[in-house]
């Protein structure tokens, strides 16, 4: 039997990442961790789907994807930008998760610095690594913004810029200021920035999201990410997709082919359908999550030292604790106690003594939940009030 030992950036991941394996939850758990939509996926895009099946799309496509849904992505983009993509500026992936590896792996070499505000969507580091980056991670501001002076002060030498916005794990909203700001920092370097929007459908105030590609000095060194996960409730669709400079696309669409290949030729019209319908079949989802937020945070309001900024937009309550013990250790309690959570620390440094929690579960999971955690933080020295 030959002794196998995994590459060297396998094992560097496996040293510093601090996603958790996703595994059976144990009988009777309910869990607020996952950031999942629990909705159906709505009958026009299952329609859709049948329709293409029962029509002949059961082939290869186009491995940058499918020319009309290329087309009608780039309008899409084009309409937020308030500039022309087009079809050759998109790459259909397999999911948003394929999609950022594209990217990162078409764009980082070897000892490249990037830089990560954060708290920050685990998998970032994990690719930069992979592809043998070096991530430095940006702690935020009090309120969760991002400190400008200390993304300025990161950012000489840097080949790239990832960050979520609306913001997983906070649920903040980076404002148009907060990209103007970037965008002058990053005045007269080569580097580029991957802007992650999948949750940009998920906002709670009207005209308040600002997309990186919507400012005029941004843009140009922009890779836009996006899914139709999130807003369309398709996480099992694996339907994902890039937006950006045709050079930067075309380096994406190599790798892609070399990792997935092409995307699911019926997944591809349905994902057509869910463009073509528009914001309409996710407006009643929003509706849902505005009214599960105002659930989650009444109960929140309950329990002492146990506190999170309203998210501005997400599913995600960024919730921060005052007790001697680190996050994960608090994941795995509550986890025998009966509910899960994910600990701050999966999203980098400033991560730390904080939960993730999901408000994408439906009402009655949220009090459950919520009782569950309640009493194990009173059990071990919380007061509740």
């Amino acid at each position: 039997m030959p002794n196998f030992q995994a590459s060297s950036a396998v094992a560097a991941v496996q040293r510093h990442s601090l996603r958790p394996p996703f595994g059976p939850a144990p009988a009777g758990a309910v869990s607020v961790a996952i950031g999942e939509p629990d909705f159906d996926t709505p009958d026009p895009i299952v329609s859709a789907a049948v329709e293409a099946l029962r029509s002949g799309a059961t082939h290869y496509v186009d491995q940058h994807g499918d020319p009309e849904l290329r087309s009608a992505l780039a309008d899409t983009v084009s309409a937020l930008a308030t500039h022309t993509y087009q079809p050759d500026q998109i790459l259909v992936t397999h999911g948003a998760t394929a999609a950022l590896a594209a990217a990162i792996f078409a764009i980082v070499d070897n000892g490249d610095k990037v830089v990560i505000p954060e708290p920050c969507y685990s998998l970032y580091s994990d690719l930069v690594r992979l592809a043998g980056g070096a991530p430095v991670f940006v702690p935020p501001a009090d309120d969760l913004h991002w400190d400008l002076d200390a993304l300025r002060a990161a950012l000489p030498g840097a080949k790239l810029v990832v960050f979520s916005n609306p913001c997983n794990p906070t649920g903040v909203v980076h404002s148009r200021n907060e990209l103007h700001a970037l965008a002058s920092a990053l005045r007269a370097t080569d580097t580029l920035v991957l802007s992650d929007e999948a949750y940009s459908a998920i906002v709670y105030q009207d005209d308040v999201f600002p997309s990186a590609v919507s400012l005029e000095e941004l843009r140009p060194r922009t890779i836009y990410c996006q899914t139709l996960s999130k807003s369309y409730a398709m996480t099992g669709w694996r339907l994902g997709y890039l937006a950006g400079p045709a050079d930067v696309i075309a380096a994406a669409g190599l790798v892609h082919r070399s990792f997935n290949g092409s995307v699911n030729a019926a997944v591809q019209r349905a994902a057509l359908a869910a463009v073509q319908h528009g914001t309409k079949l996710a407006e009643p989802m929003l509706a849902a999550y505005r009214e599960r937020r105002d659930v989650l945070f009444d109960r929140l309001a309950g329990i002492a030292e146990l506190s999170a900024p309203v998210p501005e937009g997400t599913f995600y309550a960024f919730a921060r604790y005052d007790l001697p013990i680190a996050s994960t250790e608090l994941a795995a309690g509550l986890r025998g106690a009966g509910v899960l959570v994910r600990p701050g620390a999966e999203f980098g440094p400033s991560g730390e003594g904080h939960l993730r929690l999901s408000f994408a579960a439906d009402i009655p999971v949220l009090h459950k939940a919520m009782d569950r955690i309640s009493e194990y933080l009173y059990t071990t020295g919380v007061t509740v009030e």
